[in-house]
């Protein structure tokens, strides 16, 4: 009696749960979802995806949104802004490259919108991704952002850095013309020295179209030209080439990273600013500048980059004052005191020093070191100086089109001409203020060989620069004690 009485317990039970299963699972969702559109008109509003706009400036924003956002269905990147760079707004992050959520792209609007932007596209949080930013202006940025009602914020090496199946050597920097590039080649011709296949990947330059740029693989100086680069591009992918060394670059460096393992024993990390890797390195050198003592400890991201180092190349020291120097290793070993510290020379190699001594000449350092890296003083200068030039010649009265527009933007550039080339356009006003200027001769400090694309009426001499020997032994032990080689 007791048992058939328990026996329809349970059956009673059961039936109660399956009733509840159905009212909790169909019923309840499907009245809710009356109820709330129709008693509720902005239900879908308040529901949307959480909405972003991509504080950036055509390089780690593209990065962060391929790697955290494009798969994200709960999140819409309803604008990507820029700066730094010319150009960039206006334009767009292509619906090939955005993914599926994305069929007619993200536009690309400049940062002097981001509170008109916050407010037209009802944003809920901005993301920072650019390099090179003082902690004033990131601080500057946060309250703007702020301001507005929205969520500032940053993505870290966690969220976006890519783990590849090869070793990883990354070389990055506290601030734009570090050094960091003559690092690199000599990181390279120590791998290549013990027998490796090295491939480079370098920080993204990606100013063109972008579905072309999307995986970028340069083997020969013809492929510059193929692929329409510009002098910055040039600048950073030339001296690799000319050690016969392979470098990739692009937008997508998931793809990227794909294909440079197809062909490399050891990937080389070529950062660009003051830039974080994009890949999870094996070992991480960071090159500080003596020549800003403080920076490394007041710029983002190159801060997170000293505190990251498993080593820190204090470059320089031959042009640094001691009292300098010091302040960088005091730096270094109080925020990182596990990394080692290799003070390095910039050995400086000049072409034609007769063109120099005596003369009324006019320098051309790297672009980016000069405006937002805020450098006074490059490779030129110092050559000048060191061989005894009698004056240097101020390009500003002599400027034309976007290049007196960049001395006006960075009014505290002094009297150096900063190479700037992003189009056709600004390499036709460089060469025309270079010809403008009335000087003896021309010394180029940049890395790449501008007569080649460039004509200039002046006798020219060009500046090289290579991380000293002693320095670069110094590495080699380090990356042996890594396990590369």
């Amino acid at each position: 009696m007791h048992g058939h009485f328990f026996t329809g317990v349970v059956k009673l039970l059961r039936a109660l749960n399956h009733i509840y299963e159905l009212i909790v699972n169909f019923f309840a969702p499907a009245l809710l979802a009356f109820l709330t559109t129709r008693f509720i008109p902005d239900y879908n509003e308040i529901m949307r995806r959480w909405r972003v706009i991509i504080i950036g400036a055509a390089g780690r924003d593209f990065h962060n949104f391929n790697t955290v956002y494009r798969e994200d269905r709960n999140t819409e990147v309803v604008a990507f802004t820029a700066a730094q760079i010319p150009d960039i707004a206006g334009r767009e992050y292509p619906a090939g490259l955005a993914g599926k959520y994305y069929p007619k792209g993200v536009p690309i609007e400049s940062e002097d919108k981001l509170e008109r932007l916050i407010e037209d596209k009802n944003a809920n949080e901005c993301v920072l991704s650019y390099s090179d930013l003082s902690y004033w202006h990131v601080m500057d940025l946060a309250s703007r952002v702020i301001a507005c009602g929205a969520k500032f914020s940053m993505l870290g090496p966690r969220d976006t850095m890519l783990k590849s199946k090869k070793p990883v050597i990354a070389v990055v920097a506290v601030r734009t013309g570090c050094g960091k590039s003559q690092t690199t080649r000599r990181v390279v011709e120590i791998l290549k020295r013990a027998g490796k296949k090295v491939v480079s990947v370098r920080h993204p330059m990606p100013y063109g179209d972008l579905i072309k740029q999307r995986v970028q693989r340069f083997a020969k100086i013809e492929d510059l030209a193929k692929q329409s680069c510009t002098i910055e591009e040039m600048e950073e992918y030339e001296p690799h080439i000319a050690m016969g060394s392979v470098i990739y670059t692009g937008v997508d460096y998931g793809a990227i990273l794909k294909e440079a393992e197809k062909e490399a024993d050891v990937i080389v990390w070529d950062g660009g600013n003051n830039d974080m890797p994009f890949y999870k390195p094996d070992l991480t050198i960071t090159v500080a500048d003596p020549l800003r003592p403080g920076h490394e400890v007041s710029y983002y991201p190159g801060a997170v980059n000293f505190r990251m180092a498993d080593v820190i190349v204090i470059n320089k020291i031959d042009s640094a004052k001691p009292e300098d120097i010091e302040t960088v290793i005091k730096n270094a070993k109080l925020v990182n005191p596990r990394a080692k510290i290799i003070k390095a020379e910039s050995v400086l190699g000049v072409e034609k020093p007769n063109l120099i001594k005596g003369k009324n000449v006019l320098v051309i350092e790297d672009g980016p070191t000069l405006t937002h890296g805020e450098m006074k003083i490059g490779a030129g200068v110092v050559a000048a100086q060191r061989n005894n030039a009698a004056s240097l010649v101020d390009p500003r009265p002599y400027a034309v089109g976007s290049i007196k527009a960049t001395f006006a933007i960075y009014p505290d550039t002094g009297m150096l001409l900063p190479a700037m080339g992003y189009g056709k356009k600004q390499m036709k006003d460089l060469e025309t203020t270079i010809n403008n200027t009335k000087c003896d001769s021309v010394v180029i400090g940049t890395p790449v060989d501008l007569t080649r694309f460039i004509k200039i009426s002046k006798p020219t001499t060009r500046v090289r620069y290579d991380l000293s020997e002693r320095a670069t032994g110094e590495l080699a032990a380090v990356i042996k004690k890594a396990g590369v080689i």
